[in-house]
């Protein structure tokens, strides 16, 4: 289990300083083409459309949009950043690997049910204690300090 926890904190460390998957034309609209360094123009994109980063190349980039998918000069667009507080994590293209310990089942749940309420984790164990117990007369009594 340690090792799977180890994978997914290393996972989101390098997602975490990984450039940003999603731009935008710098002036006006830009046009998507098939080929990369120009060609044929599949669809033209508006100056406020997000287009998602598929393939980084040397100067350009492949892009997806609403209205398809291209190749852009790199200098025709720029990144858009995260809002701030925006603590969201995408693994749309990142292969999740890992191993368990102890193999069991594990599910994943991809998508959002109407239905499922969660279940409340925040326990209160205050009820179950029958009088205070100070750290330093745990110590004392089991000859620990």
């Amino acid at each position: 289990m340690k090792k799977f926890f180890f994978v997914a904190l290393a996972l989101m460390v390098a997602s975490a300083f990984a450039a940003p998957n999603k731009v935008k034309s710098k002036l006006g609209d830009v046009e998507l083409t098939k080929e990369k360094g120009g060609g044929n123009v599949v669809c033209t994109a508006g100056f406020n459309d997000e287009l998602t980063i598929v393939k980084d190349g040397d100067t350009d980039v492949l892009v997806k949009g609403s209205c398809g998918q291209g190749w852009v000069p790199k200098s025709k667009v720029e990144y858009v950043a995260a809002l701030a507080g925006d603590k969201s994590m995408k693994l749309d293209g990142v292969d999740v690997v890992g191993w368990l310990d102890n193999p069991s089942a594990v599910f994943v749940l991809e998508n959002d049910d109407m239905d499922f309420d969660g279940v409340n984790i925040d326990r209160d164990f205050k009820e179950y204690l029958r009088h205070t117990m100070d750290r330093e007369q745990m110590e004392m009594h089991n000859n620990e300090n």
